[in-house]
């Protein structure tokens, strides 16, 4: 197909391109419409595929047709437009509301509105310091590890003592729903007083409440996205069964050989340090990429981002959450019941994560554009055969017939955007676990 496209420069987000369509295709899309539709309906008289266009005409009238014939050539040419113009849309092309319809003979020119990311500036274009974890395990890791191996030999032991529920224990409890509490109503229900998962209306009711004491806890909290707010009140009848506390064993000498595989502690310590610098290899590289990528989002001049923008990305990272769940044979439902994740806080912490992830994506590419960084046709390629895909050149045609390649190529920026960032950021090695684990104690 030929086309033409002459384009203004963006502003504020949106792109004014004109587009022309020679002649002879526009013939030929008219000509396919005829021929479907005589193949496609039966007419009287006319063998099917035979009716000639006059009868077409008459049955199904030639502005239907028209309007048909319209729709397929743009279907065909807005991809070949996006593909010139080397711009990702957000949302839909606009063409107007009535769009003028193709005629014989006659070259189409039609006016396109696009919108597109917005230009974005960064306050600094150096490159951002960030602090990372050594390379190496630090004793902080190495303890913070053995205490996660210590807590899968925890029990639990009845308190005797006469006293009320206490951070750090686990309640055994029949519970009797009376409003909005049938997720939690049974009988012998345990709970962690401590578990952030636990409404906290339902642990501020459990703290004190002593052995055998029954009574009613109620609670009033705020549901659904920030701009719908809505107040629901929760309520149930609870009686305390037993009130249990955790013991956790230490690990000695003693019992190091017989409960965990190994002669003394210190061989114990050993190939937990090893284990842990074993994951860093693969963890480190991630985390800091995702690091320079947060400080160089904090750049961003832009003081709003543009709903529309967010909600794509928001779109794309439910799609991709949704394709990794069915991947793994997993409902949304089920996957949000076995973490005990509401829906409407799942939906409004991806938004969130949606908004900060337009904002970061939208400092790259800022900083791509001052850097000057380009996707080559050797990146692109790099691209798909990196994915696996069975023909790389099918899967690039593919791509470029329906309009996908531009978001190839700003992906590209953005990874070479990242890589300068990761090549070239000043980086602080931090203890951040002995800092945190000093925090906790000082708090304490």
């Amino acid at each position: 197909m030929k086309i033409t496209v002459n384009s203004e420069k963006p502003e504020s987000g949106l792109l004014v391109a004109t587009l022309t369509i020679d002649k002879k295709d526009v013939d030929a899309a008219i000509l396919r419409t005829y021929k479907d539709i005589a193949r496609k309906y039966a007419f009287q008289g006319f063998r099917r595929g035979r009716a000639p266009r006059p009868v077409i005409d008459g049955i199904v009238g030639r502005e239907a047709v028209l309007a048909d014939a319209t729709n397929t050539l743009m279907s065909e040419a807005e991809p070949l437009m996006i593909e010139q113009l080397d711009v990702v849309p957000i949302g839909r092309v606009d063409y107007g509301e009535d769009p003028e319809l193709i005629k014989e003979k006659s070259d189409y020119t039609i006016e396109a509105r696009i919108t597109v990311r917005p230009d974005a500036e960064l306050d600094s274009y150096d490159a951002p310091t960030i602090n990372m974890p050594p390379e190496e395990a630090t004793e902080a890791e190495i303890d913070q590890q053995l205490e996660l191996i210590r807590s899968y030999r925890t029990t639990f032991e009845d308190v005797e003592e006469d006293r009320g529920i206490e951070d750090g224990d686990m309640a055994l409890c029949d519970v009797e729903n009376i409003n909005n509490m049938r997720e939690y109503e049974g009988e012998n229900r345990m709970f962690a007083i401590d578990n952030a998962r636990l409404p906290e209306g339902l642990r501020d009711g459990l703290r004190g409440m002593r052995k055998d004491e029954e009574k009613e806890i109620s609670w009033v909290a705020e549901h659904g996205p920030e701009d719908d707010k809505h107040e629901i009140t929760f309520a149930a009848k609870v009686t305390v069964k037993a009130i249990r506390r955790t013991v956790t064993p230490e690990i000695t000498e003693e019992n190091v050989k017989e409960d965990y595989g190994f002669d003394t502690i210190q061989e114990l310590r050993d190939a937990v340090k090893e284990e842990v610098e074993e994951d860093k290899k693969n963890s480190l590289p991630q985390l800091k990429e995702d690091r320079v990528v947060e400080e160089v989002g904090k750049h961003l001049t832009l003081e709003e981002i543009p709903a529309a923008y967010t909600e794509q990305v928001f779109n794309e990272m439910a799609n991709q959450f949704l394709t990794q769940l069915q991947s793994q044979n997993m409902s949304l439902d089920t996957y949000l019941q076995s973490r005990g994740i509401e829906t409407e806080d799942f939906v409004s912490d991806l938004h969130e994560q949606a908004a900060e992830r337009a904002r970061q994506s939208l400092a790259l590419d800022a900083l791509a554009d001052h850097l000057g960084l380009e996707a080559t046709e050797e990146d692109v390629r790099g691209e798909f055969e990196r994915a696996g895909v069975p023909d790389v050149q099918d899967a690039m045609k593919e791509f470029f017939s329906d309009g996908r390649m531009p978001a190839v190529r700003e992906s590209i920026r953005r990874s070479k955007a990242v890589e300068w960032l990761t090549e070239n950021a000043q980086v602080n090695i931090v203890d951040e676990i002995a800092e945190k684990r000093a925090d906790v104690a000082d708090s304490e």
